[in-house]
């Protein structure tokens, strides 16, 4: 009798860090909508009552994820100013957001942090502390660079284009776009009527692009230069408690 039977790859046992990889692949692949505890255990070859047992819920699930992309993040530390930290910090989380898209908008969702993120966050408070910065200016400035980090990164998430060549290509075709759906209207008309318009995105961007590293590392070293002056005015009052 000829076996019709042909040797498997035995597949890996599972484990509560198998299942959080093969979470993380499924959102990175297509996205956090995508992943229900039904569709993950078919990627795992389970059955769904089976990752019950890894993880107890979606949401402890989404918790294990999110501290993932905490853990790849570079703590601040003390053998730097406290400006190099943060923008080191800063840099970091953007790259991070920027592995794992599925997580922009989750990081500061979570009710259960878990220990990558209670590190990284006691690490921030603990630098802008010893930089002499008082409890309260410290939590407005954790406050502001996050809303300008995690504002930049959904950003950077949403828009059409990567690089800077392909920002200038987006341009030029969303400025005769519009053209063409304006009456028919000629550039120059539009230019006219849409004067500092046709003058950064016609003029500059479609020219030169849009660089996202230039441009956050620019806003970031507006807010860090900003909170170095109420750092130090707060000092030079003795507002150190």
């Amino acid at each position: 009798m000829r076996r019709t039977d042909r040797a498997q790859t035995p597949r890996a046992p599972l484990s509560h860090a198998r299942v959080l990889e093969a979470a993380v692949a499924l959102a990175q692949r297509e996205g956090l909508e995508s992943l229900t505890m039904r569709r993950l255990a078919n990627e795992l070859g389970a059955g769904a009552m089976t990752l019950y047992h890894y993880v107890p819920s979606k949401e402890r699930l989404l918790d294990a994820m999110v501290d993932i992309v905490f853990a790849e993040i570079e703590l601040p530390t003390s053998d730097v100013d406290w400006r190099t930290a943060m923008r080191r910090r800063a840099f970091s989380t953007r790259e991070a957001l920027n592995r794992h898209r599925w997580a922009v908008g989750l990081m500061e969702s979570r009710t259960t942090p878990g220990p990558a993120s209670l590190r990284l966050h006691n690490a921030v408070l603990g630098c802008l502390r010893e930089a002499g910065f008082s409890i309260e200016l410290t939590i407005q400035a954790y406050s502001v660079q996050d809303a300008y980090i995690y504002g930049f990164a959904l950003q950077e998430k949403s828009v059409p284009f990567e690089t800077a060549e392909e920002s200038a290509a987006v341009a030029e075709e969303q400025y005769r776009e519009y053209a063409e759906l304006a009456d028919g209207r000629q550039l120059g008309e539009l230019a006219q009527e849409f004067p500092y318009l046709a003058e950064v995105v016609a003029g500059h961007v479609a020219k030169v692009g849009y660089d996202f590293a230039s441009a956050f590392e620019y806003g970031l070293d507006l807010i860090l230069d900003a909170l170095e002056l109420r750092r130090a005015k707060s000092q030079a009052h003795g507002q150190t408690v």
